[in-house]
Parts: C-alpha cells; sequence; structure tokens
C-alpha cells in the first residue's frame, strides 16, 4: 500500500496518486476517513503567551483580543500604528529556540504522513497586525519607502524562519502552509500593479527559500482572488488552499486554472456548508473533483475544522468527506471516462 505522504506527493505534482489525498484538521479529526497529512501549528505559538486559544499579546508586539464567537481573536492593538515606532522596533529573533523545540517530537509521531507546517501571518497579513488595516491600504499610496521597509523585515524573518527549520528538520518537513487573506467578496484588496510593486519580488524570495529546503509552498488566502491565481502560479506556488468555492465561480475557475497548481479544496464554508443541505454538500463535492482536479493530480481533500465558528452543523462536514471519500478511487476513472468520451486528453 503506498504511504499517504506519496499519495500527498503525487497529488501535489500531478504524479498519478491511486486517490485523492485527505487533509484532517490537526485537532478535530474524523474517524473513518483517511488521515494522510500531519499539520503541525506549534510554529505559530508564542512566546509572549499568543496562541489559538489564548488571546494574549504575540512576539511581534501584537495585542490580541478574544473575540464573541470563539475563534482565533483579532488583533486591537498594533505595535507600529505610528510610523515613530519603526526605528527602534525589531522582529522576533527567528532563531528562537521556543518556535522549535516542540517539534520534532510531533514530526517523530507522523509515521508515514505528509508533513506540513503551519505559520500564518507571512505577509501582507502581518503587515497590516503591525500598522492596523486602515494605515495599510493607505501606506501604499502615502509611504512606500517605511512600507517597503517594514515589508523587508518581515520577508527577512520569514526567510530566516526556512533556514533555521531546514537547519533543525531538513527533509523530515514536506511542505510549509502559510497565509495571507487577500480578498473580498468581489476582489483583491489592491490592484494587480500595486501588488507586483510591492509584494511580487518578496513573494518570491520566501517561496524561493522555501523550495530551496525541498519543500512544497501551500498558501492559504480567503476572498476572491482570481485575479491573483496566475501571479502565485507564476511565482512558484505548489497547492492553493481556497475555501470560498462559489465565490470564485466554481466550474469557470476550476476550468481556467486545474492542472496549473494543486488546490486543497473544501465545500464552500460561507454559503453551501453553512446551509448544510445534504444534495448540495454533495454536489459542490462533485462539481470540485470534476472541475478543479485532473486525471494525474491536482486535488486535495481539505476540512476546515473550526465547524461551530461559521455556524455549520456537525454533521456537514461528514456529509462532505463521505461525498469526497465514495470518490476518492474513481475520480481518476472518472476523469479518464469523460476526456474518453470527448475524443482526447488534457
Amino acid at each position: 500500500m503506498m504511504e499517504s505522504r506519496e499519495i500527498v506527493r503525487r497529488a501535489i505534482e500531478f504524479d498519478n496518486p491511486p486517490r485523492l489525498p485527505f487533509w484532517q484538521h490537526w485537532n478535530h479529526k474524523m474517524p473513518g476517513f483517511p488521515d494522510d497529512v500531519c499539520n503541525i501549528w506549534e510554529m505559530d505559538r508564542q512566546q509572549a503567551g499568543w496562541f489559538f486559544d489564548t488571546a494574549a499579546p504575540d512576539d511581534w508586539g501584537c495585542g490580541w483580543n478574544a473575540t464573541e464567537q470563539h475563534n482565533m481573536g483579532q488583533v486591537t492593538d498594533c505595535p507600529l500604528a505610528d510610523w515613530s515606532a519603526l526605528d527602534s522596533y525589531g522582529p522576533p529573533n527567528p532563531r528562537n529556540p521556543f518556535y522549535y523545540e516542540r517539534l520534532g517530537p510531533i514530526i517523530d509521531e507522523a509515521g508515514d504522513r505528509y508533513v506540513c507546517l503551519t505559520a500564518h501571518s507571512l505577509l501582507f497579513s502581518r503587515y497590516h497586525k503591525l500598522r492596523g488595516f486602515a494605515n495599510t491600504m493607505m501606506d501604499f499610496h502615502l509611504e512606500p519607502e517605511r512600507t517597503n521597509r517594514l515589508l523587508d523585515l518581515i520577508a527577512d524573518f520569514k526567510i530566516a524562519q526556512c533556514e533555521e527549520l531546514h537547519r533543525r528538520f531538513g527533509g523530515r518537513i514536506h511542505g510549509l502552509f502559510v497565509t495571507d487573506d487577500w480578498g473580498t467578496q468581489a476582489g483583491p484588496f489592491i490592484s494587480n500593479a500595486m501588488f507586483d510593486v510591492f509584494f511580487r519580488s518578496r513573494y518570491a524570495r520566501i517561496f524561493d527559500a522555501i523550495h530551496a529546503c525541498g519543500w512544497h509552498v501551500i498558501l492559504h488566502s480567503c476572498g476572491k482572488i482570481n485575479n491573483l491565481v496566475s501571479t502565485f502560479i507564476d511565482l512558484g506556488v505548489d497547492v492553493l488552499n481556497m475555501q470560498q468555492s462559489r465565490s470564485y465561480n466554481l466550474v469557470e475557475f476550476g476550468d481556467r486554472y486545474r492542472g496549473q497548481v494543486c488546490f486543497l479544496a473544501t465545500v464552500d464554508i460561507q454559503s453551501t456548508m453553512v446551509q448544510g443541505n445534504d444534495l448540495e454538500i454533495r454536489e459542490e463535492a462533485r462539481l470540485l473533483v470534476k472541475h478543479w482536479s485532473t486525471p494525474t493530480g491536482g486535488l486535495i481533500v481539505f476540512d476546515y475544522g473550526d465547524w461551530p465558528a461559521l455556524g455549520v452543523s456537525p454533521e456537514a462536514p461528514l456529509i462532505m468527506f463521505d461525498e469526497f471519500a465514495k470518490m476518492a478511487t474513481s475520480a481518476r476513472a472518472t476523469h479518464l471516462g469523460n476526456q474518453t468520451r470527448l475524443g482526447g486528453s488534457r
């Protein structure tokens, strides 16, 4: 039997996986379904106290408050809200043993699963936590020099963090899951031209550093980021975690980008899953397989995990996983059958 890590690798690299891989949430497992990924969130734990269940300050100096709905909370105190603090500001030490000392034993327990480390707030998200969101939107127009300086500081931290991870763990890690939420419900927060000015080269540096370690780049980004997908593919993203499939125009989006990048996909977390209709959840799962994957791979089934925070019933994720599981071994045959009827192949 093929190891889970190899099934995931094949899906990401379009190398003919024998079935759909399943990425379960790190602390909310659903028994009875494949569990192919050991996803480790400990990289986010902050020495100053913050973690996803603790709304304390983080090591960047950001102050967090809990939200009414139990979730990760939100930043309410931005240490660089006033630019006058920049000259004396420094990021955390990316080689601080605190960030790494818990990882080894968890990796040891991964068995034959694909090992992925999650580190949120990659670049844009960390920037607006430091400056505040309104300030951030103005900075691109009013403060380009300081904006570049702060973005370089963040990028340098991330690259040094990759280097330290590789020094300690090397090939025991297979992918790095990073996050930057770029979209509103209508489109990205900034134009592609402005994205290129401030972010393209820095993402390239970070993604190149991850690839230099021999790991896949797995990027999460919420919102309708259709206009940025081609850019992220060009920059070397291996896997895109996009959770609002209906917002992207599921069929058209998939037909445009499938085969160019692997998708870490779930049935839409803002509409279909919230409504909880059995037939609609199953139909969307089938559409994702049909339009977002290829005969050679390109799709990993994803569990959002914190479903109560979205108002999703306990039954809905089980329905979704059940439908994906039914298609897990038949997806390739279904694709090939469709192509044979169409008289061609991709």
